[in-house]
């Protein structure tokens, strides 16, 4: 089997069987009165991973980072961590530490009292302490910043003491919720990166929980898909965008085009799929559907190629439309073409060329093709 995108590192435990996971979540539930925010949900995570938990708002997510970090205690189920029941460990005598998303800094202290103030109330030397945070500083790149308070700082700067903090005490597993959320665009997709970086020279096991689609791909290894308190997909970023396991996952992750219809033949050159209207798709990522069965393809957008004339390509899925919508948004174009029964098919085109070969606009006839091998066939 072809392996799906970028592969960022060869670390990929879950794919050896004899790997023994580090964080167990074994039929794992949690109530709060008549509300489920997790619901017999069991997932594995291991050592040295960096894990990413996404989902919507109220999807669990957090439910679940806080149960690992004993804030919470699961309702149903047992969570393991290295072999060792966490039921009934108090929160302060786990090997885990939890970065919030407020950062939660003393606005009074200092940056390197904020940094050695857990390990001040563990009772650590003097000596050690000062140690410690010299080391935090310089791991975080903060060391011309150690006298200054919070509010002195830039939004970045304060994740980064937030950061230190949290790796201060060594824990053997880091829990970030929405650590990212307080800075801007391009201070994110720059921590993004330093965060990876950070959690793979330190070797800890990390585990995001994020609603930005953008930042689980970026920084994890492998992605939990959650909703309504229970696991869509596990799988790395690559499998979970180019192999979505439903419907759901195909439409939370991306941007993606939905045909519905029913399967008319499927055998080892592929399956051709009725979509109405005429439109008969020809698909090779055929999945085990049967003939009369319904079914969804999906087709990212950066998949279609828009055009003014029919392909040659006689294998290329080819449909005729009517240019409906443009953005220009530099690096690519985005278009959406109206075909017959109205509905529309999003393209994402990338610009290589500062010239236009084949000029299109609002309201011109174009087609919209794609390979049979170029999306997937949904059964769920």
């Amino acid at each position: 089997m072809k392996s799906l995108g970028s592969i960022r590192r060869s670390f990929a435990p879950w794919d050896d069987p004899a790997a023994t996971p580090y964080i167990r979540f074994e039929n794992v539930t949690k109530r709060f009165g008549d509300f489920v925010a997790v619901n017999d949900l069991s997932l594995d995570i291991y050592e040295r991973e960096f894990f990413a938990l996404l989902g919507a708002s109220g999807c669990g997510k957090t439910t679940l980072l806080r149960m690992l970090a004993g804030f919470e205690e699961p309702s149903a189920g047992r969570i393991l961590l290295d072999g060792q029941d966490l039921s009934g460990i108090p929160p302060y005598r786990r090997p885990v530490n939890m970065m919030f998303q407020s950062y939660a800094l003393f606005p009074h202290m200092s940056v390197e009292a904020n940094i050695g103030f857990g390990l001040k109330q563990d009772g650590m030397p003097r000596a050690e302490i000062a140690a410690r945070v010299a080391e935090m500083l310089k791991l975080v790149k903060l060391e011309q910043f150690a006298k200054r308070k919070p509010h002195q700082l830039s939004g970045g700067q304060r994740q980064r003491v937030a950061l230190a903090r949290s790796l201060a005490k060594r824990p053997k597993v880091l829990l970030l919720d929405e650590p990212l959320g307080a800075l801007d665009k391009k201070l994110r997709e720059e921590t993004q990166f330093e965060l990876v970086d950070l959690q793979q020279e330190l070797g800890l096991t990390f585990i995001v929980v994020t609603h930005d689609q953008e930042e689980a791909m970026t920084m994890a290894d492998r992605i939990a898909i959650l909703d309504k308190g229970e696991v869509m997909q596990v799988a790395t970023p690559a499998e979970v965008y180019e192999a979505p396991a439903s419907r759901f996952v195909a439409e939370f992750v991306g941007s993606v085009n939905i045909f519905d219809g029913t399967v008319r033949e499927n055998g080892a050159e592929g399956m051709r799929i009725d979509c109405g209207e005429g439109r008969v798709i020809e698909a090779e990522n055929s999945g085990s559907a049967d003939i009369g069965d319904q079914v969804a393809f999906a087709i990212r957008p950066e998949k279609l190629q828009v055009s003014s004339q029919k392909p040659d390509n006689a294998r290329a899925n080819a449909l005729e439309g009517e240019i409906y919508d443009i953005a220009y948004l530099g690096d690519m174009t985005i278009y959406h073409v109206k075909i017959s029964d109205g509905l529309v098919i999003k393209s994402a085109m990338l610009n290589s060329s500062r010239l236009v070969d084949d000029p299109l606009t609002w309201e011109d006839r174009a087609w919209v093709s794609f390979a049979p091998d170029a999306g997937v066939v949904l059964t769920g």
